[in-house]
């Protein structure tokens, strides 16, 4: 279901807005709208919210012209200009100061930005997909993140559910994860028993798909071969 609707989202150019708790795969999700879309061809551009600090937000968005501060010794390029014709992914958006989600919401306003320290305005054409494991309609209560940049991000949500709703994925993303560390570490054909499926299909995920992925990785390190069973996670 998470997948058909990207899709839908894809055909239809809409701004994406995926929301779910860590490890659960967001990122993977947003890769999947350009792939379904026109802008395949595209560059996707990530920028991590939490990990840029406040004062750098604006400039690793809209870019900025030598001498706009400081340490800017030369031209660059922010985001919007980087990945124009494709997609940018706001990962953690709700780690977003809000005097940049200002800024932000004025540029997705009317599609135009103007790179720090430039008189000059640029249109940009790219596709916006936000993510965010942060409850955004509680951040809006306390006043923490702006309800019309919401609106504005949220065309179509994509909730992606933790592992631990998704049934059967466990053990198919378990193989999936085998065959691809096993290839990399030279440990291959690994199987998993009917208890290990088992197992984990029965495991609560607190950590999501990285967490599984994981248990895999360490249950090869430590010298899984053949058939992993129960025991081995």
């Amino acid at each position: 279901e998470v997948l058909q609707l990207s899709a839908r989202a894809a055909e239809m150019a809409a701004r994406v807005l995926i929301t779910g708790g860590s490890g659960t795969g967001k990122e993977i999700v947003a890769r999947a709208v350009p792939a379904n879309s026109d802008r395949n061809g595209g560059k996707f551009v990530v920028l991590n919210c939490a990990a840029i600090p406040p004062a750098l937000i604006e400039s690793e968005l809209f870019g900025h012209t030598r001498g706009a501060f400081t340490s800017a010794v030369k031209d660059r390029k922010g985001m919007f200009e980087t990945a124009d014709g494709g997609t940018i992914f706001l990962d953690e958006i709700g780690e977003l100061a809000v005097e940049a989600q200002v800024k932000l919401l004025r540029v997705l306003e009317e599609r135009r930005f103007r790179p720090l320290g430039s008189g000059r305005e640029q249109v940009f054409h790219a596709r916006i997909v936000a993510a965010s494991n942060r409850d955004l309609g509680k951040l809006i209560s306390e006043g923490r993140f702006r309800e019309d940049l919401y609106f504005r991000l949220n065309v179509v949500e994509v909730k992606v559910p933790p592992l631990r709703e998704r049934g059967s994925d466990s053990g198919e993303l378990a193989q999936r994860f085998i065959k691809s560390i096993g290839a990399e570490a030279g440990n291959t054909g690994v199987d998993l028993s009917e208890n290990a499926v088992e197992r984990l299909a029965a495991h609560s995920w607190p950590g999501n798909v990285r967490e599984l992925r994981n248990a895999i990785e360490r249950s090869l390190v430590l010298g899984g071969r053949g058939t992993l069973d129960g025991d081995d996670f």
